[in-house]
């Protein structure tokens, strides 16, 4: 019996240095990898990941310490079954073919924790929501 390789979720913003860096580590959390992993990108990727969302994801120990953002590349988007877009407005990306998502969401960079940590909310329900829509749970 032949396999279907796992769906590859790509989340893209502009810097990945906040919110899809978010979305992707709360998938790769709930997912089963089996079924669907996370990647995240960015259009114009920041050197490291926000200082204040590296803090907020840590109180829910989930450490960001190893990311790097990455540049959303031809290759990377190739890879996708799916994306999902996070505020970037018009320099969000575009993968033929792809199917999108658009989260129109904040950008939590310089904002305080309790502003971040409510961004980190609403993502961690939209992430929970999407892999239950899939039926991508462990």
């Amino acid at each position: 019996m032949k396999y279907a390789p796992p769906a590859t979720v790509v989340f893209a913003c502009v810097h990945n240095a906040g919110r899809s860096q978010i979305a992707a580590a709360f998938f790769n959390s709930i997912a089963d990898p089996a079924r669907a992993r996370a990647l995240s990108a960015g259009t114009r990727p920041a050197a490291h990941v926000h200082p204040e969302v590296f803090t907020a994801m840590q109180e829910v120990g989930l450490d960001l310490s190893g990311a790097r953002p990455p540049k959303l590349t031809p290759e990377l988007a190739a890879e996708a079954s799916l994306l999902v877009t996070m505020g970037c407005g018009e320099s969000c990306p575009v993968i033929p073919g792809v199917p999108i998502e658009d989260w129109p969401l904040p950008d939590p960079k310089g904002q305080a924790l309790d502003a971040v940590r409510s961004i980190r909310e609403d993502i961690r329900g939209r992430v929970a929501d999407l892999v239950r829509r899939h039926s991508w749970l462990r």
